[in-house]
């Protein structure tokens, strides 16, 4: 019997003493979670990398105030209603710096060209993402773009073509990423897509440049910039690269 009373005491006592162990891990947890509440909050919001918006714009996208509890702030949900809000936001990361500051850094959406549809323009960047609605006065800040017709354009969301042209956007946007791979973007000044098998691209002030519309267009780029180095710096005129070598033609030859 006596035998029997100390196993049972052994028992109780083990039972007893895992309950004490969670409920200690629980005050423990606890303590942490007040103690992040109460001395770390948000005194400082550091924000990198902007230009087309000030930070007092990035911030209040961001709906994140001081005081707010550093360790509660969504930063998911931070980026999400930033990039969601503001359309020249390319990229975006949140992350915290104890003990009081977060820190935003953007990176920009970079614009490419400006496509007219319906009765206004349309601002787009190198991943053919929509910027802004304008006027033909602000449109002509850019390259223009034509022989494609816009569906819908809604600034913040991608650019669709019209039914039938969705080959030539496409095309569109790997040649946008080809130019950007290489640095080549600010040098391109028009887009041209009136025709069905090519693309044609004002560059460098200099030149007129034929691409195939289905192409490897990394590949494009890269002729393209051992063509133009090839050249005299006073050479001008069109540099054909749907034939098999690229070919150039002045523009004198053309004129006679």
């Amino acid at each position: 019997m006596a035998a029997r009373r100390n196993k049972r005491k052994r028992r109780n006592r083990g039972r007893f003493g895992f309950l004490y162990k969670v409920l200690s891990a629980a005050v423990i947890v606890a303590a942490i979670v007040a103690g992040c509440a109460v001395f770390f909050r948000v005194e400082n919001i550091e924000v990198n990398g902007q230009s087309a918006y000030t930070a007092d714009q990035i911030i209040s996208a961001a709906e994140v105030e001081q005081g707010d509890n550093l360790f509660a702030v969504n930063k998911f949900k931070v980026m999400r209603q930033i990039i969601s809000r503001l359309p020249y936001v390319d990229e975006i990361s949140v992350s915290r710096r104890l003990p009081d500051t977060l820190v935003i850094n953007v990176t920009e959406c970079v614009p490419a060209a400006a496509i007219q549809g319906g009765d206004a323009w349309w601002i787009i960047d190198t991943k053919g993402k929509i910027l802004e609605r304008t006027d033909e006065t602000r449109a002509a800040e850019f390259p223009p773009l034509t022989g494609l017709t816009p569906d819908s354009p809604v600034v913040g969301e991608q650019l669709k073509a019209a039914e039938g042209e969705e080959n030539k956007l496409s095309s569109l946007e790997k040649l946008f990423a080809a130019l950007a791979a290489r640095g080549m973007t600010d040098q391109a000044e028009s887009f041209d897509l009136t025709a069905i098998n090519f693309i044609k691209m004002g560059y460098g002030g200099r030149f007129t440049v034929k691409i195939p519309m289905n192409t490897d267009f990394n590949q494009a780029a890269k002729i393209l910039e051992a063509a133009i180095g090839a050249l005299e710096e006073t050479d001008r005129g069109v540099i054909d690269l749907t034939l098999d070598e690229p070919h150039f033609i002045p523009y004198a030859s053309l004129l006679g």
